[in-house]
C-alpha cells in the first residue's frame, strides 16, 4: 500500500492527498513533519513534506510524486494524454507555484500565525501576488476547470495555493485577489465543496489545534 508521509495542514501535502482520493488509491497516512532530524532526513533528503512511501523507497517533491502517481497508479487520469495539452497543465502547475504560492509563503508567518514580517518582503510579495494572479487570469481557461474541461493537477495547485494566497491578500493587504476573475472564485468554492476535498479540509481542521500549538511552541 502507498503510504502518505505529512500532516493534514500542509498545503502540498493535501494535494496529494486529494489526488490519491479522487483516483480512488487506497493509501495510509504517516504523521510526518518538516525537520533536519536524523530520522526525517532519511525520509526526506531536505527534511520536507510530503513524502510517498512505495515498495522500492521514498517519493519527495509534490510535483514528483503526483506524476509518479499519474504514470504508475490506476483511477481517473489527471494529465491529459496528449503531448500538448499535458504541457499546458504542467506549466499552470508550475505558474501557481512558482508566482503565486511561493509569495504567498513568503507572508504566511504574519497572516496566519502572528509572526512579523519585514516591509520589504510584504512590499515584494504583494507586487508578485497580483503579477501571478494575472498570469493566472491569462493562461487559464476555467471552462469550467483551471485547464478547461477535466479536473486536472493545476486544479489541486489552484485549491490548495489560491485559498492561502487569498488569505494573504486579504489579511496583509486589503485585496481580493480574484475580484477581476469570477471565474476563478466561483470554481475555487465548487473545487473545496467536492466531497473528497471536504473529507481533507475537515482532517485539516481536526490538525489545526496541535499544529498551532506547536508553532506556539517554537516562538
Amino acid at each position: 500500500m502507498l503510504k502518505l508521509y505529512g500532516f493534514s495542514v500542509s498545503n502540498y501535502y493535501n494535494m496529494v492527498k486529494l489526488a490519491l482520493l479522487e483516483k480512488g488509491l487506497p493509501f495510509e497516512e504517516v504523521p510526518f513533519y518538516a525537520g533536519q532530524t536524523p530520522d526525517a532526513l532519511a525520509v526526506s533528503p531536505r527534511g520536507k513534506v510530503p513524502v510517498l512511501g512505495v515498495k522500492q523507497g521514498f517519493i519527495n517533491e509534490t510535483s514528483v510524486i503526483l506524476e509518479y502517481i499519474e504514470q504508475t497508479q490506476e483511477g481517473p487520469s489527471l494529465l491529459p494524454a496528449e503531448p500538448f495539452q499535458r504541457a499546458q497543465v504542467l506549466a499552470l502547475c508550475r505558474e501557481i507555484e512558482l508566482y503565486i504560492e511561493l509569495p504567498a509563503r513568503a507572508c504566511f508567518g504574519e497572516a496566519f500565525f502572528g509572526m512579523p514580517v519585514p516591509e520589504a518582503i510584504k512590499e515584494k510579495s504583494r507586487a508578485e501576488l497580483l503579477l501571478g494572479v494575472g498570469s493566472l487570469g491569462r493562461h487559464g481557461k476555467f471552462a469550467p476547470y483551471v485547464a478547461g474541461e477535466s479536473f486536472t493537477l493545476a486544479d489541486l495547485y489552484f485549491m490548495y495555493s489560491l485559498n492561502l494566497a487569498c488569505g494573504v491578500g486579504e489579511k496583509l493587504f486589503g485585496l481580493d485577489l480574484l475580484a477581476e476573475y469570477p471565474a476563478a472564485k466561483a470554481l475555487l468554492e465548487r473545487l473545496h465543496a467536492m466531497p473528497n476535498a471536504r473529507k481533507v479540509a475537515a482532517d485539516r481542521e481536526a490538525a489545526m489545534p496541535a499544529f498551532m500549538a506547536m508553532i506556539a511552541a517554537k516562538k
